[in-house]
């Protein structure tokens, strides 16, 4: 499995420092996503803004960072697994797109939060940033003890909310009654966003268990299906 790959390599050289880093960026994105969180629940965007900003560039730099010592590991360990290193590689590049979303997703704060969002509407919305924070916890868990079983779950609980955003989004496109277009474009760019982060949680879940092929191709189930993500 990629997830026990990964932990048996942690052996204190330039790859060690990699885990680190991609835990830095993690942590980051889940930082900005707090903060964010706040401010669709009603927060002042100002307050925030420059800090959210910061740490997006905080992540980029980890980034080029990791990307480094991952060569230098590769470049000096003749044993060293390819494999594995190209999935840290890999889900680097996830945590990166999260801190992305998180800036994206507070740009979309600076137009209204959720107290804008039409009754019909609000409630549903506003579970889904509680439901995220969650699945940040659930990864950074899983990824750190190289844990299957908690792994599985935040993939389940991403899972639900990717199906959750994708109900939303068709029924935004269809309302013509009770929701503006202003209002109807803001919440679509919200779920959108939400959907994202979600998605790509649930690919540095996957790297916990799965193989290096099953990265970035998994699909989640239709909303009100019981089915289980894959394995």
């Amino acid at each position: 499995m990629l997830g026990a790959l990964l932990a048996a390599l942690r052996g204190g050289d330039a790859l060690d420092q990699a885990f680190r880093e991609f835990d830095e960026m993690l942590t980051a994105g889940q930082w900005m996503f707090h903060e964010v969180h706040g401010v669709l629940a009603g927060g002042e965007p100002a307050d925030v803004r420059e800090a959210v900003f910061t740490r997006d560039q905080d992540i980029n730099r980890l980034l080029r960072s990791l990307r480094g010592n991952i060569v230098t590991h590769l470049s000096v360990n003749r044993n060293a697994d390819i494999a594995a290193c190209l999935a840290l590689m890999s889900i680097a590049k996830d945590a990166e797109r999260i801190g992305d979303y998180c800036k994206n997703l507070y740009e979309v704060t600076e137009h209204g939060g959720l107290e804008h969002t039409p009754s019909a509407y609000e409630e549903r919305i506003r579970t889904i940033p509680d439901d995220i924070e969650k699945i940040f916890e659930l990864v950074r868990t899983a990824f750190r003890n190289s844990d299957t079983k908690e792994a599985k779950v935040a993939i389940k609980a991403a899972d639900a909310v990717r199906a959750a955003c994708e109900a939303l989004a068709t029924e935004l496109l269809d309302d013509r009654s009770t929701i503006s277009t202003q209002e109807a474009v803001s919440c679509s760019m919200q779920t959108r966003y939400f959907k994202r982060i979600a998605s790509h949680l649930a690919n540095i879940a996957t790297a916990v268990f799965g193989r290096i092929e099953d990265l970035d191709f998994r699909k989640p189930p239709k909303p009100g299906s019981d089915e289980q993500p894959a394995s």
